[in-house]
């Protein structure tokens, strides 16, 4: 039964020498203890790993952006989650956001890739609150570790988590926004389309012409290819039905955990002009790298 009431504990707070990231040992609350240990981060971005978690993890994150308050929290965790929970906390009730089963099996090569993530709004004041309920059982406490990465988005700049990407095609004014304000724009082809039924995605392998702007390095030049050209993969809802496509598309979108999301996907054509009708009626958003 998932827990929905925080019970009585005794809370131990860890201070975090890099206010992005935390990497500590449950060891300081031992394997029989009722100690929850407690970390406080203050960026939108990073990761926590928790070596041989005990009872529980209370991760409490709280940036330095008034806009937090109006966003929502991705969290994406490790298959080594395994045996351990992972809870959203919510005006002191904890809500399951993950587990893992034991027999899950490890990817090609033996490493254990990252999960989907999950994603949430924050509550109002509250700073949010990942909780992590620890193994339970003989050896349990012995076990390596467990870990996630996590980001904060501020819906009130247009963010979006992943699975709240709308499928319809994007307005001229949302394009001519999308290149001014996107993590990633680039011009290529469509080179094959995949369809990942397990994380409800389908991935777009691009070939680019022109990365004009990318955030995280989701697409990488491949100066052996003829000729020499960006390649990378993005996102999108598999609901979305995404279909291929023949010639050259200006990609935008976002980029979430180093991976690719698709926002909007005009045939560059169309793009172009949308963008010369904005600008001769001075109506567009920023200024745009023109060119064949």
């Amino acid at each position: 039964m998932v827990p929905r009431v925080l019970v009585s504990v005794w809370v131990l707070v860890l201070c975090a020498a890099d206010l992005c990231n935390w990497t500590g040992s449950g060891s300081a609350a031992g394997p029989d203890s009722r100690l929850v240990l407690q970390v406080r981060l203050r960026c939108t971005e990073g990761s926590v790993t928790w070596l041989h978690p005990g009872p529980a993890l209370r991760v409490v994150l709280e940036p330095n952006l008034s806009s937090a308050r109006s966003g929502s929290v991705c969290v994406q965790p490790r298959p080594t989650l395994r045996g351990a929970r992972l809870f959203v906390e919510r005006s002191g009730r904890l809500q399951l956001l993950g587990e893992e089963e034991e027999e899950e099996e490890e990817e090609e090569g033996g490493r254990l890739g990252w999960h989907r993530a999950f994603c949430f709004r924050t509550d109002g004041p509250h700073r949010p609150v990942i909780y992590i309920q620890g193994w339970r059982g003989p050896g349990s406490w012995s076990r390596s570790w467990v870990g996630f990465r996590y980001e904060l988005l501020d819906n009130s700049r247009g963010s979006a988590a992943p699975q709240e990407a709308s499928c319809r095609p994007c307005s001229d004014s949302e394009l001519l926004m999308a290149v001014c304000s996107s993590d990633f724009v680039v011009r290529g082809h469509i080179r094959n389309i995949s369809h990942d039924p397990v994380r409800h995605t389908s991935v777009v392998e691009v070939a680019a012409a022109r990365v004009y702007r990318q955030r995280s390095g989701a697409f990488e030049l491949h100066p052996s290819a003829s000729p020499p050209s960006w390649r990378g993969h993005i996102h999108i809802p598999l609901r979305c039905g995404v279909k291929p496509g023949d010639g050259a598309f200006l990609f935008t979108g976002s980029e979430h955990f180093g991976e690719a999301w698709l926002g909007c996907a005009p045939r560059y054509k169309d793009f172009l002009s949308a963008y010369h009708e904005a600008r001769r009626e001075r109506r567009n958003f920023c200024d745009f790298p023109l060119d064949r």
